[in-house]
C-alpha cells in the first residue's frame, strides 16, 4: 500500500470562550499552536501549513518557521478557513488535505496519517474522518460526545449529539458497539471548494455539526475506526494543565 501524498492545515484562532488565546497557551516553554504543527510535522505529510486570522498567531508561527496563511477573520467554521488556504496555494482537485485541529498537541501522528489514507482508498468519498469504540457507557447518552452509524461500507449514515442507534430492546442478545466521532478529517481539494456554495443545512443547524452538510447534499464520508480513542484535546484550563503534565513527564 502506497503512503498518499497529503498536506496538513491546522486553523488557529485567537477567540475562544472557554479558553481565551487558546493557540498561544504555554506548553513546556512553546506555543500549543506549534506543538501541534510539531506532531503534524512528524506525519507523512508534505507540508504543514497554519491558517489563522491573527498576525499575533502568524508572529508566532515565523519565530518558529512554521508555515502559516493569514485568513480572513469572517469564516463561520473551521472548513471555510482550509477551503481558503486550497485557494489560497491554488492546489489541485485532487490534492488531500487534512485538517488537524489546533487545540491538539497530544495528537498521534500516525492517526494523521492514517485519515489520508482512508481518503486515499475510498476514492469515491470526499471527506474521510476517524471513529473509536465507546468504552463509558454514559458517553453514550451524553450530548457532547458526538455519535456515528456506519454502513456496510464504513461510510457514514449519520452523525448525532443523540444516542445512535438507539437501543430498542435492551434485553436483547444483539449486540451493538456504539461509535465516537474523532474531530480530525481528510478533504479532496475540489469539496473544499464547493463546500464554500452549499448553504447550512437544516440537520447541521439543529446538531451543531457542520459535517452534516456534507451528507445533506449528497457527499460521502469514509470512516476508519481506530481501536482506542487518541490524548484528549485542549478545551479547558484543567485540559491545558493535563497536557503539560504529560508533556513534563
Amino acid at each position: 500500500m502506497n503512503a498518499p501524498e497529503f498536506l496538513v492545515v491546522i486553523p488557529a484562532r485567537l477567540g475562544s470562550t472557554r479558553l481565551p488565546r487558546k493557540p498561544l497557551a504555554d506548553i513546556g516553554g512553546k506555543p500549543m499552536v506549534i506543538r501541534v504543527a510539531e506532531r503534524a510535522q512528524q506525519s507523512n505529510a508534505q507540508s504543514v501549513v497554519v491558517a489563522t486570522d491573527s498576525p499575533e498567531i502568524q508572529a508566532v508561527c515565523d519565530q518558529y518557521r512554521i508555515e502559516c496563511l493569514l485568513t480572513s477573520a469572517d469564516h463561520p467554521t473551521g472548513t471555510d478557513r482550509i477551503a481558503e488556504v486550497a485557494q489560497l496555494l491554488k492546489l489541485p482537485a485532487d490534492t488531500l488535505v487534512v485538517n488537524v485541529q489546533g487545540d491538539e498537541p497530544l495528537i498521534p501522528p500516525e492517526l494523521i496519517n492514517q485519515v489520508a489514507q482512508t481518503l486515499a482508498d475510498n476514492v469515491t468519498c470526499a471527506i474521510s474522518t476517524v471513529a473509536v469504540p465507546i468504552v463509558d457507557a454514559a458517553e453514550i447518552t451524553n450530548p457532547n460526545v458526538v455519535k456515528v452509524v456506519l454502513n456496510r461500507a464504513n461510510e457514514a449514515l449519520y452523525f448525532s449529539r443523540a444516542t445512535i442507534p438507539f437501543v430498542r430492546d435492551p434485553d436483547s442478545k444483539q449486540t451493538i458497539t456504539h461509535l465516537r466521532h474523532l474531530g480530525i478529517y481528510a478533504y479532496r481539494a475540489d469539496f473544499l471548494e464547493a463546500y464554500t456554495r452549499l448553504d447550512p443545512a437544516p440537520p447541521e443547524q439543529t446538531e451543531a455539526l457542520e459535517q452534516l452538510r456534507a451528507l445533506w447534499n449528497g457527499y460521502r464520508i469514509a470512516v476508519h475506526t481506530a481501536s482506542k480513542a487518541p490524548p484528549a484535546g485542549v478545551d479547558t484550563v484543567e485540559d491545558l494543565e493535563r497536557v503539560r503534565r504529560i508533556l513534563a513527564s
